[in-house]
């Protein structure tokens, strides 16, 4: 249980909408390489559906021949599975092909790109709705020579692009990203493909909050999982306990937030949210800082708009008007470089009460300059913040790589 605090929030001036792509990454320090664990088992790797089938391998490569390179096999064909696969050539060649459903949310394969840029031999030699595919030598491309102990190591990275939105108290962005490190090792005898993938993480969270009025934020358990599915009050059946936080989110997953009054029997109060923002850190007054509600408004220059979700005198609360609920994207906070590093975020809201009269019905109506509600008409002009704890991103970036000898 939290402490409620007092936070005044100056008036909000809108920016105009920006839209930025990362610029040239600044490459991390090299890091030791290690066999990254496959997420997706073989059954789930290799439902492809038909229409995207991609062929692994020559046209009379055995069962065995096409499951040694990490491929998938009917029965009569080998074909890549979803994931990133990356392969070397006895002939000096990097073969690498990556699946939309490499990363979830899925990745914009339009967005990937080789360290060596968009040199003609660098580019995708196909692309297909599911995959692209590249090879090209081992030396062209941006690939570093490394001489290991009866080793000629040849190294290259691979990375995607994402959007990014400007605030004017910071900068998010949901789009999936994943940078990737392959290496293709060669002796006298042998080929190995080693593979690195480094990825970011982030997750959610609830609290509570004392003060003259006692109000809580917490987190709903549920889903609306039906493609466009319209009840999305099923969604808060169920709340994440203290115990069960930080709660995992993946980019534009749902997080669907419920704020109540406690421990209050006047069926004309009601709750109102005057502002909600998000965080990447515990204190509601950190930088950066994202708009998630103004005045129960979602926030204009955001194109995954934070919506309402009303709660109906049909949904079985005893006191309706003592709820607001709503439900937001995930996103994770990106630095001055337009990196994404803020993998925490925390969801604040400054919340305040209205007495419900025949002259008032305190409902709060968007797209006005300034507010209309007649402050005589509240309890209270003090704003109480409650907090939610850290909600996690985590992507989830399978990836794999295997020697082609065939």
């Amino acid at each position: 249980m939290a402490e409620a605090c007092i936070y005044e929030r100056p008036e909000t001036q809108w920016p105009q909408q920006q839209s930025l792509r990362r610029p040239v990454p600044q490459w991390p320090k090299k890091q030791t390489l290690q066999r990254p664990a496959v997420h997706k088992t073989p059954n789930q790797r290799c439902q492809v559906q038909a229409k995207d089938i991609l062929q692994c391998g020559t046209p009379k490569i055995t069962r065995a021949q096409c499951e040694a390179i990490n491929c998938c096999y009917n029965g009569q064909q080998c074909y890549y599975g979803k994931a990133v696969t990356v392969q070397c050539t006895k002939e000096a060649q990097f073969v690498v092909v990556v699946s939309s459903e490499a990363t979830w949310p899925k990745i914009n394969i339009d967005s990937i790109s080789l360290l060596g840029g968009n040199d003609s031999s660098c580019i995708p030699v196909g692309i297909t709705s599911t995959f692209a595919i590249y090879q090209f030598p081992v030396t062209a491309c941006g690939t570093t020579l490394i001489e290991e102990s009866g080793y000629v190591v040849y190294e290259n990275r691979m990375l995607s692009s994402f959007e990014v939105v400007l605030g004017p108290q910071g900068s998010i962005t949901r789009d999936s990203h994943f940078e990737l490190l392959f290496q293709c090792k060669f002796t006298a005898t042998a080929v190995e493909a080693v593979v690195l993938q480094m990825s970011s993480v982030p997750a959610p969270a609830s609290v509570a909050a004392l003060g003259p009025l006692r109000v809580e934020l917490r987190l709903a358990k549920g889903a609306c999982k039906n493609k466009g599915c319209k009840n999305e009050s099923r969604a808060f059946t169920s709340y994440y306990t203290q115990e069960e936080y930080p709660v995992i989110k993946v980019l534009k997953q749902p997080v669907y937030v419920e704020v109540r009054v406690l421990e209050r029997k006047d069926p004309n109060l009601v709750l109102m949210l005057d502002y909600c923002w998000a965080t990447s850190s515990h204190s509601p007054v950190s930088m950066p800082q994202w708009e998630l509600l103004i005045e129960e408004c979602s926030y204009p220059i955001d194109k995954y708009q934070t919506t309402m979700i009303p709660v109906e005198n049909s949904s079985g609360l005893q006191f309706p008007t003592h709820y607001k609920r709503f439900v937001i994207e995930m996103f994770t906070f990106v630095d001055h470089t337009l990196a994404p590093q803020k993998d925490l975020i925390f969801i604040h809201c400054s919340t305040s009460v209205c007495y419900r009269t025949p002259g008032n019905s305190c409902q709060q109506k968007c797209n006005r300059k300034r507010r209309n509600v007649d402050d005589s008409r509240k309890m209270s002009r003090q704003s109480t913040v409650v907090s939610s704890g850290e909600v996690v991103l985590v992507p989830q970036m399978p990836a794999t790589a295997y020697p082609l000898d065939q």
